[in-house]
């Protein structure tokens, strides 16, 4: 007999339904039923894809793939870069660590991004023109982000960028040893090839033309101007911007460093400059950061890099003076807050070049005399739903609003500009952005999942690095890809394993067939909640029962 089949009727009461007595489901205190979850790694991704939705994809090895570039440039439209720079907050959200270890979703982006550049793959053209037209100022990450969403919507886009080519931080920021320029010309076109034009060394200087010109106006101008400190230097001595050393190299004008570097600061942009040293001959390259390792800005992951090609780091210190090729550095102390103080004690350094990497701004002249946008700790206040400046049509994005200043985050935000000029062109109220449960690590069933080691990738040897600015990091081919991808546990999304269906003991679940997923009979489910407890990735809630 299964759970269908009526029972016998001897000894039973008579229930609070006579059209349910032979029902099991009237004894339920609870029911279960399927959500869907939003998973960590999304939720902690600035740029909003569907990282489970696109590794999904490429599960399904060679015919998904294409598919899941497609699902992945919904959202991102740089994922080949994306893949080589971004952070990944993802994986460190990711549950997988429970198991072994995050699931590599950097490298799998990479995978996707590269293939799609091998094999042509197209991003999507409008079908229909809405008539508006957008000027995006700035072509770095954020600006190009933005025109990309906003062409996607019917819109005519034009980038003005100051620069000879576009891609500005991105270009200018970074060394091709972590971002080929190649890589991001192919994606940089493809954007262009849907339509939006980039005019290069094209500096806007005039806002009340551009307004007069277009629709509405997107400020996406990156933090290329050094910050600047005051460190008392003889007229002899060789201090250079880091910023201003990593954009000659870009443009293939190498500046000559000589045999000792060092560099000031602790940033991201610090750890380039010591590493881009090594690469133009420093035998020697120091980094003097004035706090702790805890403390320091910089990404781990780029300052385990620079220390094995050989980047020192002096700790607790700070430049007090430089003379000709010697420097004076004081130690420093922390208190009780965690904030350094000089000692007294000093010692000396040489180096034949002081790189200052103390953080940068945006270039903000372009709003000189726009009292009606708001300027504050040198970023561009705007409404937080809406990243509309003060002035009515003129939006901010990227480094040049508040927030984190990786490229990650200004693709989510450039994104989200697009949204909020689609919407005001429309005359329509920009929907907030929702608020979604997390499936977090204690709803999964993680016994279920096998440990498989993570695919790591293959990175050239210290020695070799440093001779060049070929590319660090190689990525994974399609049978690794495709293995990293299926380490994923589709955490908060049914993937169909039949165990709520296997381990029913009512036979109250039913199949829909592929793709489908399940129904439950609650007429035979008594709510023992097993189903719940033996989905492996968290996809069903036991919810109280409502008579």
């Amino acid at each position: 007999m299964n759970g269908h089949d009526a029972p016998p009727t001897v000894g039973l009461s008579t229930g609070p339904a006579t059209s349910l007595a032979y029902h099991t489901g009237t004894w339920r205190t609870e029911r279960p039923v399927y959500v869907d979850l939003a998973p960590p790694c999304s939720l902690g991704c600035p740029s909003g894809e569907d990282i489970r939705g696109w590794l999904g994809s490429v599960q399904e090895g060679e015919p998904g793939l294409e598919k899941a570039w497609r699902r992945l440039v919904a959202a991102n439209p740089l994922p080949a870069v994306m893949g080589r720079i971004c952070y990944h907050p993802c994986q460190t959200a990711c549950n997988r660590a429970e198991v072994d270890e995050e699931v590599g979703i950097n490298a799998v982006e990479r995978f996707l991004g590269d293939t799609a550049i091998e094999r042509g793959w197209a991003l999507p053209v409008p079908a229909a023109s809405s008539g508006r037209r957008v000027l995006v100022v700035g072509s770095g990450p954020a600006g190009l982000s933005a025109a990309y969403h906003l062409h996607q919507r019917g819109h005519e886009v034009v980038i003005r960028e100051a620069a000879a080519e576009p891609g500005g931080m991105l270009r200018y920021g970074i060394p091709a040893y972590r971002l080929p320029r190649d890589v991001l010309a192919a994606e940089i076109r493809r954007i262009e090839d849907t339509g939006v034009r980039i005019e290069c060394g094209a500096p806007v200087t005039d806002l009340r033309a551009a307004e007069a010109e277009f629709h509405a106006v997107v400020l996406t101008m990156g933090a290329g101007v050094a910050h600047h400190v005051d460190i008392p230097a003889g007229a002899a001595s060789h201090m250079v911007d880091a910023i201003d050393v990593l954009r000659d190299v870009a443009e293939g004008n190498a500046p000559l460093v000589g045999r000792r570097v060092a560099v000031y600061g602790g940033g991201n942009t610090a750890m380039d400059a010591a590493r881009t040293a090594r690469r133009l001959g420093a035998s020697d390259a120091v980094v003097v950061y004035r706090r702790t390792r805890e403390q320091m800005p910089a990404h781990p992951t780029e300052l385990e890099e620079a220390v094995g090609e050989g980047v020192r780091v002096q700790w607790l210190s700070t430049i007090a003076a430089v003379e000709g090729p010697h420097l004076t550095i004081e130690r420093m102390e922390l208190d009780e807050e965690g904030r350094p103080h000089g000692t007294g004690e000093f010692e000396e350094l040489d180096a034949d070049t002081v790189m200052l990497a103390v953080g940068q701004d945006a270039d903000l002249t372009l709003l000189e005399g726009a009292a009606d946008i708001s300027v504050e700790g040198g970023v561009v206040q705007v409404d937080p739903a809406t990243l509309m400046t003060g002035r009515e049509g003129v939006f901010a994005a990227g480094d040049v609003s508040p927030g984190s200043r990786t490229a990650t985050y200004a693709i989510g935000r450039g994104a989200r500009a697009a949204a909020a000029v689609d919407a005001y062109l429309a005359s329509r109220v920009l929907p907030a952005e929702p608020v979604e449960r997390e499936a977090t690590a204690s709803r999964l069933n993680s016994w279920y999942y096998s440990d498989a080691p993570k695919q790591h990738r293959s990175a050239l040897e210290a020695a070799r690095r440093v001779t060049g600015f070929e590319e660090v990091l190689s990525g994974l081919d399609t049978e690794h890809a495709v293995f990293e991808a299926r380490r994923c546990m589709s955490c908060g999304s049914c993937f169909e394993c039949d165990n709520c269906f296997g381990m029913c003991p009512d036979d109250a679940i039913t199949k829909l067939g592929p793709g489908m997923r399940y129904e439950i009979d609650y007429d035979y489910c008594k709510g023992c909640g097993i189903c719940a407890a033996e989905c492996p990735c968290g996809a069903i809630d036991m919810i109280p029962e409502v008579r």
